[in-house]
């Protein structure tokens, strides 16, 4: 990294992977010390997690230490036109999450009038989580989550890729390597999400402003997640129109992928 850079937003592009590989390696013996001079944390695997991820965090305020910058960048994603995209982005990537929930209901909600046997997807029992997993599951996702991983996939590995490979590949790889880090069935949603963030990020030159849709993102998904919002939209008849907007949201959502991509090689090269 060149420290001799001063805004922080061009410091973070001076941050090379292998920088963060180090600060990965130290943050994960650091977390084996504290782990046996606090044998709590080894008891719990979403607390050892939220640990490991402070400690890169405290990398990323090492490398970033005395940039300046931020009140410009956080007064920019309250701009107008930038939050207009923001809210734009985070819509049709939300409606996009939930296609194949709709498509798989409709089909479950096809073989059940054809099959009185059926047994619903639907039917399963629900799974009792304690508070405090609850708790800390919902800090990791709204708070660390999308700091951290934008940190690391837009911050740098995207724009250490773009050096080496270009715009639109760099783009691919970063998001399908984001992508793989979720569960199965939102691998897809994530990899155009990340798609979108790096979009965004070109665009403003600005961290924050993907950070901003991703942490909304997150609160959105958290409290859709401790509701049966899935559940009651997926049944009939409400899984018509349902599926009607999120096809609607998929079709803009790919639509925006082409026309920024497209403008952005033309304008990056």
């Amino acid at each position: 990294m060149d420290r001799s850079v001063t805004n922080f937003n061009t410091r973070l592009r001076t941050i090379r992977l292998r920088d963060l590989t180090v600060g990965i390696i130290i943050s994960g013996i650091l977390l084996g010390i504290l782990m046996a001079i606090f044998p709590i944390i080894e008891e719990s695997a979403d607390l050892k997690f939220i640990v490991f991820i402070v400690l890169i965090l405290l990398f990323f305020a090492w490398a970033l230490k005395g940039t300046t910058g931020l009140n410009n960048d956080l007064g920019e994603v309250r701009e107008k036109d930038n939050f207009r995209e923001i809210l734009y982005v985070l819509a049709i990537n939300l409606l996009f999450a939930y296609l194949f929930t709709y498509l798989i209901s409709l089909l479950d909600i096809l073989l059940g009038l054809g099959d009185p046997t059926w047994v619903s997807m639907w039917d399963i029992d629900s799974v009792t989580i304690d508070s405090a997993t609850l708790i800390l599951d919902a800090i990791t996702a709204i708070i660390f989550a999308p700091v951290i991983e934008e940190l690391v996939f837009r911050g740098v590995l995207f724009n250490r890729l773009k050096i080496r490979t270009g715009i639109i590949p760099a783009m691919l790889i970063s998001s399908f390597i984001f992508g793989i880090g979720h569960d199965f069935g939102g691998m897809t949603s994530a990899f155009l999400f990340g798609i979108c963030m790096c979009i965004l990020y070109l665009k403003t030159d600005n961290i924050l402003v993907p950070m901003t849709v991703h942490f909304i993102n997150n609160v959105v998904a958290t409290v859709l997640e401790l509701t049966p919002f899935d559940a009651v939209t997926a049944q009939f008849p409400l899984i018509f129109p349902a599926l009607l907007i999120t096809i609607i949201g998929t079709f803009y959502l790919i639509k925006y992928i082409i026309n920024e991509s497209s403008k952005l090689k033309n304008q990056f090269g």
